[in-house]
């Protein structure tokens, strides 16, 4: 057995990596930014109101650049460029009004600590206050941010050209990787598979997972991608006891398999490998050794090329159960299309909202009684169109939380956000997902759909312990008298204005939203009258001066980031 090379790099991470820069206390965080391991960044804060240092290790002697971004491009975002040059260090801070070269900021936020180069690295370390309250800085707030960096060959700062990148991180709730001496894994891959001259492609492998005599704990999983261009997601399904046939075809085709929804791993476009905290793991082997798992991968074939084949999939990492672990679950939330039920998002709509509602208290017809979920991690979906996602969290008809929020959603960027606290969903919660879409560009209706071009909205979320509960989603009931099901925009003509936009889109939410949740082995409850309730406002951020000088120190108020992952059969992503 050999160690694939993205897992080798973490786990080097004492040795090869660490020769990246000496290893310091004060900055115990480190990601690579880049899919090389060429950009290195390390950080470290002291608590929330203070600064948080930054060390940028990049394969460059030439200048090198850092920062914030609201999209993962350059408008709007807030950066540093320095280096060293014949005449000594040059440092300042940035802002960019758009992809023309960024101005230099009125007030300098950030301090240099030190910049040095030695065996082809330039080392450039600095600080800022988190709470800054510069207009033209990025606010670091308990949320995943979009960090991008740049490079150049020499100390003349121009375009970058392909030495860029993005990638999104929680700064304040990081978890830092741990190190496995005596890695066992399992894959879950499929083998030189023949990807189809078509846009839209999923392919589905039922199989079994080698056997565990005893229950063990999926602590880490990794994405084993043959051909990125092509793998646009996968996820890993467990199946029901009366699934029992092995099968390699494609997906939706009537087979029994398409019962197997409950999903046990994934991945999505942008994300990479992620580790569960320590108290809690995904459970395989034991009494579940005899299950069969599906393997869902979604082929995104946008040349349209013939004769190409794939051995992508997942890789599980595992050990026993530790003394006080528990199982983690999934629940998927969100919009699903249901059955005949009909849902079109029009053309030209700067911004359309839609919502997928799910109240816990069905959960009781299924399970009972039903413990308290404590949410650690989420993942947030929609399609191309996509530009926000929130996830709202109420309790006794009124808001109390945001379990998930993104205002700058980035299709390339779909990663697990880990949250640095816990969300509690207590029996009776009720839980409303929103999506906004940008639909400026279209000029015919987008369908909530499997393929790229269609449309989801959906939020998963991971939490412990698990419950054999695996969707609670829902659906308008587009059929109500109210509403014309037929809604179509033709195309290039007769187009709806703006106003009316907003009202379907106010019926789409007035209407009874027909309510289904399900268990592992097919067992549902329904409510045909849900309701949407109103989400409150994203939470800004508010600065105080406590100083007529020098440095400002902000007062913000933000929920951290909160909930899950993977994907439902149905909306596969």
């Amino acid at each position: 057995m050999h160690l694939p090379l993205p897992l080798l790099a973490v786990l080097l991470s004492l040795g090869t990596r660490a020769a990246r820069g000496s290893s310091d206390p004060g900055l115990p965080f480190m990601e690579y930014l880049d899919q090389e391991d060429l950009v290195c960044l390390k950080w470290g804060f002291d608590d929330l109101q203070g600064n948080i240092t930054f060390q940028l290790v990049v394969n460059t002697t030439g200048w090198v650049g850092f920062g914030f971004s609201p999209n993962g491009g350059m408008q709007g975002s807030d950066m540093v460029m320095g280096g060293l040059n014949s005449s000594g260090t040059y440092f300042a801070d940035y802002h960019a009004t758009g992809k023309t070269m960024p101005l230099v900021d009125q007030q300098q936020s950030y301090t240099l600590l030190s910049l040095n180069e030695n065996d082809g690295q330039t080392t450039m370390t600095f600080q800022r206050a988190i709470q800054s309250c510069d207009e033209q800085d990025f606010h670091i707030t308990a949320q995943a941010i979009k960090l991008i960096y740049a490079y150049g060959l020499t100390d003349k700062i121009s375009y970058h050209g392909v030495r860029r990148g993005t990638k999104e991180v929680n700064l304040l709730n990081h978890r830092p990787r741990s190190s496995h001496s005596h890695l066992k894994f399992l894959n879950a891959t499929v083998h030189n598979i023949t990807v189809p001259a078509s846009h839209t492609y999923y392919h589905c492998k039922v199989m079994k997972l080698p056997a565990l005599d005893t229950k063990h704990h999926v602590y880490m999983f990794e994405p084993v991608i043959e051909h990125a261009d092509l793998v646009h997601h996968m996820l890993l399904y467990r199946c029901p006891s009366f699934v029992t046939q092995v099968y390699d075809k494609p997906c939706y085709m009537g087979d029994v398999g398409d019962a197997c929804y409950s999903v046990v791993a994934g991945w999505g476009l942008g994300g990479g490998l992620f580790q569960l905290p320590e108290n809690v793991g995904i459970p395989v082997g034991g009494d579940d050794s005899h299950t069969h798992y599906r393997l869902e991968i979604h082929y995104n074939n946008v040349k349209m090329e013939t004769g190409r084949t794939d051995s992508s999939g997942l890789r599980l990492y595992y050990r026993p159960v530790q003394p006080g672990q528990l199982d983690v679950g999934i629940l998927t939330t969100g919009l699903v299309p249901l059955g005949h039920l009909d849902y079109s998002i029009p053309p030209k709509a700067p911004q359309f909202h839609t919502y997928g509602v799910c109240n816990t208290s069905l959960f009781s017809q299924l399970l009972n009684p039903l413990p308290d979920l404590h949410v650690f991690a989420v993942l947030l979906h929609t399609h191309l169109t996509g530009s926000q996602v929130r996830v709202g969290h109420y309790r006794g008809g009124k808001q109390i939380d945001f379990l998930g929020l993104n205002d700058n959603y980035k299709f390339e960027l779909q990663e697990i956000v880990s949250l640095g606290n816990i969300k509690t969903i207590k029996e009776g919660d009720e839980i409303a997902v929103e999506c906004t879409y940008n639909t400026s560009s279209r000029t015919s209706v987008t369908k909530m759909g499997l393929a790229s071009t269609d449309e989801m909205c959906l939020a998963f979320l991971l939490y412990y312990p698990e419950i054999p509960i695996g969707s609670c989603i829902s659906h308008p009931n587009t059929t109500h008298p109210s509403v014309d099901a037929s809604y179509k925009a033709s195309e290039g003509s007769s187009m709806p204005d703006q106003d009316d936009i907003a009202a379907y889109e106010g019926l789409l939410k007035s209407i009874p939203q027909i309510q289904v949740v399900s268990t592992d082995n097919h067992k549902f409850a329904s409510y045909q009258n849900g309701t949407v309730r109103n989400m409150m406002k994203t939470p800004a951020v508010t600065c105080q001066n406590t100083s007529a000088s020098v440095a400002l120190r902000v007062s913000w108020i933000v929920n951290a980031v909160g909930i899950i992952l993977f994907l439902f059969q149905v909306a596969g992503m």
